[in-house]
C-alpha cells in the first residue's frame, strides 16, 4: 500500500480493475474435455467451495449472449447471482460476466492451454466496477479479492481431482 492509499480510501478513489488476479492449475485432460466440463455451469458445484445450483436458462447453453443464475454462498450469507457468457470459443476460453454483458459487476474468465498430455487451465477473476454490494473500502475490496483468489484456488483443485478420479 502506498502512502497515498489505505485500507479505508472509499471505493470512490479506487480503481476496480486493480482488483483481480489469476489463478492456474494442470489437469490430466484435453482441453476441449476441461472446456466441456467448466461450461456445463450446473455442474460447478463439484469444485466451487462458494457456488451451487448453476443453471442456464431454458434453451441457454454455453455460447455468447447466454444467461445463467447460480447461488453463491459466503460468511454464513446466500444470495442468487445472474450471469451472461461474453465469450464461448470450444477447447480455448469461456469468459461469463455476474450482472450482464453491459451493466457487469465481475468477470471470471477461463482458458485452456494443452500442456503434454493434460491442459493447464486458468482462471481469472476481475472486478468491473465498484458497488457498495461488495464493499466500500479498499479494505473491504482486499478481502474480497483474497476471498475469492483462495475460493478459486480451492475449485482448480478441486476440478483437477475431479478428473485425476473421473
Amino acid at each position: 500500500m502506498s502512502a497515498t492509499t489505505s485500507e479505508h480510501d472509499l471505493f470512490e478513489a479506487l480503481h476496480a480493475p486493480a482488483f483481480a488476479f489469476t489463478r492456474r492449475a494442470w489437469v490430466d485432460a484435453a482441453p476441449a474435455r476441461v472446456y466441456d466440463l467448466v461450461t456445463d455451469v450446473s455442474a460447478i458445484g463439484r469444485w466451487s467451495p462458494n457456488a451451487t445450483d448453476v443453471t442456464f436458462d431454458e434453451g441457454a447453453g454455453p455460447r455468447v449472449g447466454a444467461w445463467f443464475s447460480g447461488r453463491n454462498r459466503k460468511d454464513g450469507r446466500e444470495w442468487t447471482t445472474r450471469s451472461q457468457v461474453v465469450r464461448a470459443d470450444p477447447g480455448n476460453a469461456f469468459t461469463f460476466v455476474v450482472g450482464g454483458a453491459e451493466a457487469g459487476i465481475v468477470q471470471w474468465s477461463w482458458t485452456f492451454r494443452s500442456q503434454g498430455r493434460g491442459t493447464v487451465v486458468e482462471q481469472a477473476w476481475q472486478l468491473l466496477r465498484l458497488d457498495p454490494v461488495l464493499g466500500t473500502t479498499r479494505g473491504d475490496l482486499d478481502a474480497l479479492r483474497d476471498y475469492m483468489t483462495n475460493s478459486v484456488e480451492a475449485t482448480l483443485l478441486s476440478l483437477a481431482q475431479w478428473i485425476a478420479e473421473e
